[in-house]
């Protein structure tokens, strides 16, 4: 997932107390990693920083997917040590996991490595470098044991930013995709107990969340002693307060008969289902090594709709993997067009050192790639308008989360999410007292079809 994530919300500090700036890049699994970074440095004494100018700490909480998401890493360090040269830089995440020797040989002004199963560690890596007992510290897993399982114990209560929380409930693959980095930066699959996830969600609903998305790389492969997602998210549902149930991201070759039964029988599981494609020729699939035909791929996607005929699907492409001729390239065009999603990571393929497809001949001209990255995302966003122009002339239930920008400026105006994930913008009242609206779920008369957002008017709490 291509948008980065900067951690800025300052929190009030106490007198003598440092500051914190965390800047987490790609998935919603680092945003979450990102947020317990911070909860885990705050009792020794670190607040956030709204900007990495005034951080005493600088944590960059990295993605190794893409390579622009490398080289957006050094160019930030570089940036970070000119404008800032008495903070601590700290590097975690998939890069700090796959480039961590790398980074302290080329980048001194980084004091701290570690990756995204050692940052429990962060507390006692940091401690030696203030200390004085060690001018830098490094930690990053060797996945030769089980640290995952050991993160998660280690880390404090989670804290809540908003209706909407993310928990993280598996980590790594075990698909090994030809493409893929994460069975080596994020380790092979794990999932956590339902105890512990259970226990988690209870308190972030005890502190104000309303809907929960699961976090997984591959989070459909959950399962703990017998215990598949189908049957965590019934027990999840059972939770008094919590409204919604999400997960992402998904894989097709997982996507189960109970998985998609939920979509049935579970009424706080959401209408939305990201499932990842990448390509719509059997023939790049199978250079993937992505474990599903084109053929499985819809079976899935008519089983999912059959269960919830109003379900919206999202998805994942990569375009100009090797060996991609346009014949292969015209397959995915009209796979898109067939299942219609609602919303997609696009990507012109970009090769990952130490992967199998980065040794593959056959490349795709970058010229390619982009003029066939740009054809794909026009269907994908005429697909996307036009499952949001079916709303207009609807009410929808939304869960509010938060103003939309200045009222002075944008008038009395909320946003939210649909059940569909679609965002919602919409105007209220001004005899309503805005600060009851956030957290509660609200039906919006939908006038019209923006160009990133629903809009409308409250018309029922």
């Amino acid at each position: 997932m291509p948008v980065k994530i900067e951690h800025a919300a300052e929190t009030p500090a106490a007198a003598g107390a440092k500051k914190l700036f965390v800047k987490s890049y790609g998935c919603q699994m680092n945003v979450y990693d990102g947020l317990r970074m911070a909860e885990l440095l705050a009792p020794h004494g670190y607040a956030l920083a709204a900007e990495p100018e005034t951080a005493d700490l600088i944590v960059l909480n990295t993605c190794h997917i893409r390579e622009k998401a490398d080289e957006k890493v050094f160019s930030d360090i570089g940036r970070l040590r000119k404008n800032n040269a008495g903070a601590i830089i700290a590097v975690g995440g998939c890069t700090g996991q796959a480039l961590g020797a790398k980074i302290m040989q080329r980048e001194p002004a980084v004091s701290v490595v570690f990756g995204p199963q050692t940052y429990h560690h962060l507390p006692e890596l940091l401690g030696k470098v203030t200390s004085g007992q060690q001018k830098r510290a490094f930690d990053v897993s060797s996945f030769d044991t089980n640290p995952t399982l050991e993160k998660f114990d280690n880390l404090p209560t989670p804290g809540v930013y908003g209706p909407s929380a993310f928990l993280t409930i598996q980590e790594g693959c075990d698909k090994f995709c030809t493409y893929c980095v994460v069975p080596y930066t994020r380790g092979r699959e794990i999932s956590r107990s339902a105890q512990s996830i259970i226990a988690e969600a209870h308190k972030l609903v005890g502190q104000g969340a309303r809907e929960v998305t699961l976090l997984g790389q591959n989070v459909n492969a959950y399962e703990h002693e017998g215990i598949s997602l189908a049957k965590l998210l019934e027990m999840l549902g059972e939770i008094e307060g919590l409204e919604r149930l999400r997960f992402t991201t998904s894989h097709p070759a997982n996507t189960t008969p109970d998985l998609i039964a939920a979509f049935a029988n579970n009424p706080k599981l959401m209408p939305y289902f990201h499932l990842p494609v990448q390509a719509g020729s059997n023939k790049i699939l199978r250079a993937m090594n992505r474990a599903h035909t084109v053929e499985s791929y819809l079976e899935t996607i008519a089983a999912v709709r059959k269960a919830r005929p109003d379900i919206a699907i999202s998805g994942d492409f990569i375009v100009g993997f090797p060996g991609e001729t346009e014949e292969d390239f015209e397959q995915t065009l009209a796979l898109a067009h067939a299942v219609q999603y609602v919303g997609a990571y696009s990507f012109a393929y970009s090769a990952r050192p130490g992967t199998p497809a980065a040794q593959m001949a056959d490349t795709v001209d970058e010229v390619t790639k982009k003029e066939r990255l740009a054809a794909l995302n026009v269907v994908l966003d005429d697909s996307l308008a036009t499952f949001a122009q079916s709303f207009v002339g609807q009410t929808v239930p939304v869960l509010v989360e938060r103003p939309v920008g200045n009222p002075g400026r944008y008038g009395n105006q909320m946003r939210g999410r649909s059940p569909h994930n679609l965002p919602v913008n919409f105007t209220y009242p001004d005899t309503l007292d805005a600060a009851t609206l956030p957290g509660q779920v609200v039906h919006v008369a939908v006038t019209h079809s923006g160009s990133k957002a629903l809009v409308g008017t409250l018309a029922s709490r």
